[in-house]
């Protein structure tokens, strides 16, 4: 909904022990937030919008996106430690646009409500990253990555401005199934879902966490009348920080091998992916809705497979002995599986609507 005229929004917060608030990356005490943060004044080019996580690649790039658009951008970090990753993905001046940068747990709802409260958009990328390897991201990690979202929806429903929720799922949540005949039949797209018992099996813990998280957002969104979108991107890859995606891309590509022989082993470049959740979002006035899949390129040769891996310093997980022997003995590429016509349709449309509204471009960067 856009806003006539001047709105005040008064932020009712509450203060635990530790600060809640950080301003300009300084602790601030309960005087200095509750004047800070009093009210404001809106027009309806300067909207309030969330991004959880700024402290993580695609955050941080969503961030530098909605502030290069006008937009009023408030920030999530779980820990006041956090600042200092997001400080190494946003520089000085960008830090400095921000309206604030909040502690906002994921298992508190409270305190994500506090976050929320006078945004017309959250934009909810958090996930947990797996620093000790594929072994690092556990059961237990799925069911608390399905708990977060649960709680960010919640929070959008009782506390934002307007109920728009813009998720950030995964691609795995779409093609792990025990049966692969199916597969090279029907290509996948956003009407398919992983299976979490077969996920569950087979130890696939990213894949069942984002699985498990998406549809408790999907039942908890109707739930609230929460207007949600969700999209399902490939494995990010980050040109500009490489080393930036090296810890997530590990437990995503367990059974890497068999992605790639089923033809749905994909990357997407994050600047990419934020480009696309802003232009969801913006899209969101004009019908925009339901699950979108998002990739930039589908890896399809052994020498494709051999660069990503090589890109990522992990030989041999994707060229092992069996892709490599599909690939030299059955066919030079291998057909690729996977459909993201829902999207490119809704970013043609804006493109269009941009050139006929230069003013309101969705792509500047």
């Amino acid at each position: 909904m856009v806003m006539k005229g001047c709105k005040e929004v008064a932020l009712a917060m509450s203060f635990p022990k530790e600060p809640l608030v950080l301003l300009n990356g300084e602790k601030a005490d309960r005087k200095s937030v509750g004047s800070a943060f009093a009210c404001y004044s809106y027009s309806p080019e300067r909207r309030i919008v969330c991004v959880t996580s700024a402290n993580s690649c695609l955050g941080a790039h969503l961030a530098k996106k909605l502030l290069a658009r006008g937009y009023l951008v408030r920030v999530t970090i779980q820990n006041p430690g956090n600042y200092e990753d997001m400080k190494e993905l946003l520089n000085e001046e960008e830090i400095s646009q921000l309206e604030s940068v909040v502690v906002a747990k994921m298992g508190d709802v409270e305190s994500l409500c506090d976050a929320f409260r006078g945004c017309h958009g959250i934009f909810h990328t958090s996930s947990f990253i797996d620093p000790r390897g594929i072994s690092g991201y556990t059961e237990r990690m799925a069911f608390l990555e399905a708990e977060g979202a649960r709680n960010v929806i919640e929070a959008c429903g009782r506390a934002a401005y307007s109920k728009r929720c813009i998720f950030t799922s995964s691609l795995l949540a779409t093609f792990w199934k025990g049966d692969e005949n199916d597969i090279g039949q029907v290509k996948v797209d956003e009407g398919c879902w992983s299976d979490e018992d077969f996920c569950r099996e087979n130890k696939l813990w990213l894949a069942l966490g984002k699985t498990r998280a998406e549809k408790v957002a999907w039942r908890k969104a109707r739930e609230l009348k929460v207007n949600l979108v969700t999209l399902c991107p490939s494995l990010l890859m980050a040109p500009s920080f490489p080393n930036a995606h090296v810890e997530t891309s590990i437990p995503y590509l367990k059974g890497g091998q068999i992605m790639f022989r089923r033809g749905v082993l994909a990357t997407e470049d994050v600047n990419e992916m934020a480009e696309a959740h802003v232009g969801v979002y913006q899209d969101m006035d004009y019908g925009a809705c339901g699950r979108y899949i998002s990739y930039g390129k589908i890896i399809t040769t052994l020498e494709e497979a051999i660069q990503l891996e090589t890109s990522l310093k992990m030989h041999g997980l994707l060229s092992g002995e069996t892709a490599g022997q599909l690939v030299s003995g059955e066919a030079d590429e291998i057909p690729p599986n996977l459909s993201n016509s829902k999207l490119t349709k809704l970013l043609d449309r804006a493109s269009r609507r941009v050139s006929c509204h230069p003013s309101q471009s969705l792509l500047s960067s």
